[in-house]
């Protein structure tokens, strides 16, 4: 789960620094639309949220499902903070996704496209993940 997790974070992270490359600012929220003019970039950003609330078939989920047995099993209890945790979780990535990939453009930036190294990047985070 440790590895799992430090994969999508750091894909996180690196998909929050190419919006920053892009608008030399750190408000994620300028790139509002950008599923417009970057479908790539969109797509990476769907498979590393997704990742990240531990779908299936992911290394994620996996390690989430065995941690979840093995608390219930040491005490029944912990399943309540566990499914609040995975709902705030959830919750909090898919508002992430949709306020930075939907909406209005706004038109007065000048985007460079995402470049191949981004993408080889990107996969290598993801690939070990969905393995």
């Amino acid at each position: 789960l440790m590895i799992a997790h430090g994969l999508t974070s750091s894909a996180l992270f690196f998909l929050a620094n190419l919006n920053y490359e892009r608008t030399h600012s750190r408000t994620l929220l300028l790139l509002q639309g950008a599923q417009i003019i970057f479908p790539m970039m969109t797509a990476w950003w769907v498979m590393t949220s997704l990742t990240n609330m531990a779908l299936p078939p992911t290394i994620n989920f996996m390690g989430e499902i065995i941690i979840f047995t093995t608390l219930f099993n040491w005490c029944p209890l912990t399943i309540i903070l566990l499914g609040t945790g995975t709902a705030i979780t959830a919750g909090y990535t898919l508002y992430m996704l949709l306020s930075t990939q939907h909406g209005k453009l706004a038109q007065n930036l000048l985007l460079p496209p995402m470049q191949t190294r981004e993408h080889l990047l990107l996969a290598l985070h993801l690939l070990p993940l969905l393995l």
